[in-house]
Parts: structure tokens; sequence; C-alpha cells
């Protein structure tokens, strides 16, 4: 696998600097949780709120509506064309949705979006929390000044999606529910024998491990991992729905994962302190990544 920085590019690498096949590649454009914390002491890493996009085998994937899906809009714009993307939602609390209202192929007519969310309740789905948040006095415009075809695709946490008509069979998304408050969806993308898991926002159990996030993870190439937090801060805020650096490693070691991710830093989190928490976890698990906006991972 290999790691590289894409501040300034949003192309994707020659097929042949992936893991062998077609391309599977992973980006991150916010990887901050609860608050955005732009700032000096955070240029580094940077302090957009959650969004990591994914290709491969066709499929254009993109976790998380955070603050990070703004320059990412950017991007595609720049690129041009129309989009085709899947919107694969954790939870909807607003530093993983306040970023789509600034979303620019949103507005674009010939871009189509499907916004899939797998923890709410049938009574109240996505588009009615998204609706609600683009409401006076909250937003100034509602949710119908998108011109883009989107389509709210809600599901049971447990499921496996089948993404766009046009997307091969090749690419597999499993799901599982996550602990934190109002609900959350864990995901496995796999493609050409490459896997990928995204589990944030949760909380570890206080003993053992759960059984379906471990089998969700099993053996999986990538697993990027809600590490809000340091084991020594972590007793302080039992109940809050996040988890710990340490833990994400921990997880990772028991679930047979190839590279832990930490991700999800606490907006108080400063790029020094990143950076003493990116040496320990490459003494404790080799190969570890602290996450940063602009690190791009070529699974």
């Amino acid at each position: 696998m290999t790691v590289r920085s894409t501040i300034n590019s949003a192309q994707p690498p020659a097929p042949e600097e992936s893991g062998g096949g077609s391309p599977f590649i992973v980006r991150f454009w916010g990887v901050r949780g609860s608050i955005a914390s732009p700032g000096p002491a955070t240029v580094r890493y940077g302090g957009n709120t959650a969004c990591i996009e994914v290709r491969c085998g066709g499929a254009h994937i993109v976790f998380d509506c955070g603050t990070g899906i703004r320059p990412l809009g950017e991007s595609l714009v720049r690129d041009g064309g129309p989009v085709d993307i899947d919107l694969l939602l954790t939870h909807s609390h607003l530093d993983h949705i306040s970023g789509l209202p600034f979303f620019a192929p949103a507005f674009d007519p010939a871009g189509r979006l499907r916004l899939w969310s797998g923890h709410l309740p049938p009574e109240r789905p996505f588009r009615t929390v998204l609706a609600d948040m683009m409401t006076a006095p909250l937003f100034p415009v509602p949710v119908e000044i998108f011109r883009a075809d989107c389509q709210f695709r809600d599901f049971q946490a447990g499921q496996t999606l089948e993404l766009a008509p046009g997307v091969p069979a090749g690419v597999v998304v499993r799901t599982c529910r996550l602990n934190h408050p109002d609900g959350a969806t864990g995901y496995r993308v796999e493609h050409g024998g490459r896997s990928l898991c995204v589990l944030t926002d949760t909380e570890h159990p206080a003993e053992g491990r759960d059984p379906v996030i471990l089998e969700l993870l099993r053996g999986a190439d990538v697993m990027v991992y809600d590490s809000t937090y340091t084991d020594a801060e972590y007793p302080s805020r039992v109940g809050w729905g996040h988890s710990t650096w340490q833990e994400c490693l921990r997880l990772a070691e028991a679930a047979g994962v190839g590279r832990a991710v930490i991700f999800h830093h606490d907006p108080a989190r400063t790029d020094d302190a990143l950076d003493a928490i990116a040496a320990e976890a490459a003494a404790m698990r080799p190969g570890s990544l602290v996450a940063y906006e602009g690190m791009e991972l070529c699974l």
C-alpha cells in the first residue's frame, strides 16, 4: 500500500500505483470530530470535520459530509464534468453533515447523488433531518435548492448495499451498527481482494469487544477508526460515544487489520500533540497512521 500527500491534487494515481488491478484510492478531506478547528495549531493535520473520498472499481464513494466536503466539492468542479457519487453517512450529527449545503456538485443539474443512511428510524429519514437543518432560522435556504438528482436511501445497519446501477458487482459495501448516541453505522468496502473499513463515531465496550464489529473488520487492509481521546482522557468521557487511539490499535490487532488509521481527532488536539501520538502509535503497532487532510492511501 502506498501513502502520499495530495493536498494540491485531486487526480487519482495511475492504476499501477495501487495494490494490483484497478485503483483503490482513499483520500482524506476532513479528519476532525465534533467541530471544525482551523488555526495555526492545526494547520498541518487540518481542521475540517469528517469527509473521506474513495474511488474503486468504477464507484465514487464519499463517507460523511463534514466541513471537509466543501474543498472536495471545489476540487470536483475544477476537474469538470458531472459527478455520480454515493454519499455514505455514518450518522447525522452536525459535524458529519453540516458541509453538505456547501458541496458544489449538489447544485449541478447534471450531477447524481445517492445519500445512504443506516441509523435513523423510519419515521424520521435522513431527508427530513437534512430539511430540518436547512430551515429558518438555522439556515437561509431549503434543501430544495439542490439541483442535482439527489436520491435519499435509508437502510438498516447490518445490510449489504447495492450502489449505483453502473457500479460493477465487484464493489461490495457491508455495514454494521455502531455504539454512539442517536446511532451510527460502520462500513466495509471491498473490491479486487482489497478492503477498507470506516468506523466513526463509536465507543468501545467496557469489557471485551463487539463481535459484530470484529466480524466486519476481520482481515481488512485498512481500518479508519474513531480515535477522539487517549486512554488517559477516556475515563472522564465514558458514555460520550467515542473511543481512543490506543483502542484503535488494539482493535486492529484483534481483528487482523493490516493498517490502522487514527481519525476523528479531538478539536483541541494540536499538530504537535498528533505528532506525539503518531510516534507512539508507530512504536505500539508499526504501520499505523494518523489521518491528515490531503493524505491519500493506494490500497
